[in-house]
């Protein structure tokens, strides 16, 4: 029981396929991050790995609208009262500020996801004028070409750096002054919550679709590298 008397039990919050999106996700970014330093001959695999990060977004946004409740956008998109609410130490309506993302926890995706798909973007059409371009590169101006280059080099990069370090704390900071682990979950799937508490679907249905939608972007990704010739 929680420190009220309510009766707790194990609810599945994050199905098996969001959980594999965070952590190739995860494993992606520092890979890229790496890659792009590192530069010469490890630029294959940056561009291979870009191609994963671009399949797995375009997975994501199927999956908020398809998934697990706790992993649906509808269930984790806030308005600013939320927001505001929460930050004043309101747990939302049956306590479900609690369950999947937080209205801040949300934020933090959300803008996660808006970086990684502008770089993603920005790679496509970027040109290092040495022995790199993106397979998008000959669809736009030799200007767009190079505002995308200086982005996806630049600005782009270092806000990734600072969100995931950004993400990292956070994770820390609900450990240590919360008590509260982000990451088991997110590795098992589950939390301790109130009985009744509403459960994500995560059946072999719903797996067998995911894999469908992950084959569909992973197809649309290899399209998206095939017309750099």
């Amino acid at each position: 029981m929680n420190g009220g008397g309510t009766p707790l039990q194990r609810v599945r919050v994050w199905d098996l396929p969001t959980r594999v999106f965070h952590w190739l996700l995860a494993s992606a970014v520092i890979a890229l991050v790496i890659t792009a330093k590192v530069g010469g001959n490890a630029m294959v695999w940056h561009f291979r790995l870009g191609y994963l990060v671009l399949a797995l977004l375009a997975f994501r946004l199927l999956w908020g609208l398809v998934g697990g409740r706790w992993s649906r956008f509808v269930h984790f998109l806030y308005g600013p009262g939320s927001v505001f609410a929460y930050l004043r130490g309101h747990a939302g309506p049956g306590g479900h500020f609690e369950v999947g993302h937080s209205p801040v926890g949300a934020l933090s995706v959300f803008a996660l996801l808006a970086v990684l798909s502008a770089q993603v973007g920005t790679g496509l059409v970027a040109d290092d004028e040495i022995a790199n371009q993106g397979p998008l590169y000959r669809f736009v101006s030799g200007d767009t070409s190079a505002t995308a280059t200086d982005w996806h080099t630049g600005a782009g990069q270092w806000l990734i750096i600072g969100l995931a370090v950004l993400h990292v704390l956070a994770i820390v900071f609900y450990r240590v002054a919360k008590g509260r682990n982000l990451v088991g979950p997110m590795l098992s799937g589950d939390k301790q919550l109130p009985a009744g508490t509403p459960a994500s679907a995560d059946r072999l249905a719903q797996r067998a679709l995911a894999v469908l939608l992950l084959a569909l972007c992973a197809g649309g990704a290899a399209w998206v590298a095939s017309l750099g010739g």
